[in-house]
């Protein structure tokens, strides 16, 4: 089993989980879905339910926001290809835990072992992320240290990555 890292951004619905999910798809036969995101409403609960359906039954499921290189680390070996779902909102996530609206520092120690847990699964992995620096420059502390914070770890892994993919409008660009 070789191990490979792709990673897939583009803009908020611009059609980058299908097409991440698509590519897992044709990957092998044992998958798993890496969520991050939380069931704190009515809305998610729902979100999270039809997308796990949409997915179909052949694929496992792990729902973690915050301790993912954990979890890829605990997986190696058993998954021909993971699907990490998404890596902002783990950003989000981290920067939530560690009340980083009162600092300014990038967690690179997190984002490194992340990194390093994925290049050595021995399973493809495939991150999607929310491509944050096309946008206005927000208006306001917290949300420029996410821009950056993001940023960052979009940089760290579309430079790591085996292949990188920009989706714009359910159109697919690989830009490596």
């Amino acid at each position: 089993m070789s191990t490979k890292l792709i990673f897939v951004t583009g803009g908020a619905r611009s059609g980058k989980s299908a097409f991440a999910l698509n590519l897992a798809n044709s990957m092998g036969k044992r998958k798993c879905y890496l969520a991050t995101a939380q069931a704190l409403d009515s809305e998610m609960e729902e979100r999270i339910a039809r997308h796990k359906t949409e997915r179909g039954p052949d694929w496992d499921s792990i729902e973690e926001p915050l301790r993912v290189a954990e979890r890829i680390e605990e997986a190696k070996g058993k998954y021909d290809v993971i699907l990490f779902d998404c890596l902002t909102l783990w950003v989000s996530n981290l920067m939530h835990e560690h009340n980083v609206e009162a600092q300014r520092a990038v967690p690179l120690p997190e984002i490194n072992s992340l990194i390093s847990a994925c290049k050595t699964s021995g399973s493809t992995v495939i991150v999607v992320s929310n491509e944050v620096g096309l946008g206005i420059v927000p208006d306001n502390e917290l949300a420029r240290n996410f821009r950056d914070i993001a940023g960052t770890a979009n940089q760290l892994f579309a430079k790591t990555a085996d292949e990188a993919y920009f989706v714009v409008s359910g159109i697919p660009m690989r830009l490596k």
